[in-house]
């Protein structure tokens, strides 16, 4: 009973309705962000790895599906590219999730956020360098396996890996960012399921219940924000979170 009443104090719950709303707003807008900002509030907050992951996944089970939703109303969605997506990260999520379930992924962490610390320097100097060339992508289901993979395992990640790389390939960035957010909802179904099987129901505290609250509230935003800003803001952007982010994960991972 104790318990119950804790997720209706607002003193507890308020906190994470602010951290929700924020990521929620810049994973809607710039496809990326909300499961690492997340998971690394509750990760220092003494939360389990595997904890933290299966509460965020829970919590984007709603809000990607409220994103995605969004998206597709704005047109910002490649039906193509979505298909070839989320077959994949799907896969990569499940695998992830057992993964993170059962062993420590830590070791690979600071290697991939270094990596993607260099794809947003890379996004950054193409948008104030050149004017961006949109063209197809082409490297699609590999990106969808891997980034479900580490999204599971980290935390967060399908965003940073999926938009950045497509980006880098000349994807448009509003269909990128549409794409990648509507294709979350299906990994997020999956991770979150594999993470009950192996953990039960443990994982949901007063966070989750804030985050989600946070989450769904701006969910509608970042498909509207993706839609009206130019191309070249958007990439630079996109750049700017991804190095702040994956600096952040360094600096926690190495000390």
């Amino acid at each position: 009973m104790q318990q119950l009443l804790s997720f209706f104090d607002i003193s507890l719950v308020l906190p994470f309705i602010a951290v929700g709303f924020a990521a929620q707003l810049v994973d809607g807008a710039l496809g990326m962000a909300f499961g690492v900002i997340s998971s690394t509030l509750l990760i220092s907050l003494g939360l389990p790895p595997a904890a933290a992951s299966a509460s965020v996944h829970v919590v984007e089970t709603f809000t990607t599906a409220a994103s995605g939703i969004s998206h597709i109303a704005h047109r910002n969605v490649d039906w193509r590219m979505f298909l070839r997506l989320v077959i994949p990260a799907m896969i990569g999520g499940a695998l992830g999730a057992y993964v993170l379930s059962s062993v420590s992924a830590a070791t690979a962490r600071p290697v991939i956020l270094a990596y993607l610390l260099c794809i947003g320097c890379y996004l950054i100097w193409r948008g104030l360098l050149y004017p961006p060339r949109e063209r197809t992508p082409r490297i699609i289901e590999p990106l969808g396996l891997i980034g479900g993979f580490l999204d599971a395992a980290g935390g967060g990640g399908y965003g940073p890996v999926v938009t950045s790389n497509l980006l880098v390939q000349g994807g448009s960035p509003r269909r990128v960012i549409g794409t990648v957010n509507t294709s979350e909802f299906f990994l997020t179904i999956t991770v979150s399921a594999t993470f009950i099987a192996a953990l039960g129901l443990s994982a949901f505290t007063h966070a989750t219940v804030g985050l989600l609250i946070g989450g769904l509230a701006a969910a509608p935003f970042g498909a509207v924000i993706a839609k009206r800003v130019p191309t070249k803001p958007l990439m630079i952007l996109v750049g700017t979170v991804l190095i702040a982010t994956s600096a952040y994960g360094i600096y926690s991972a190495l000390r």
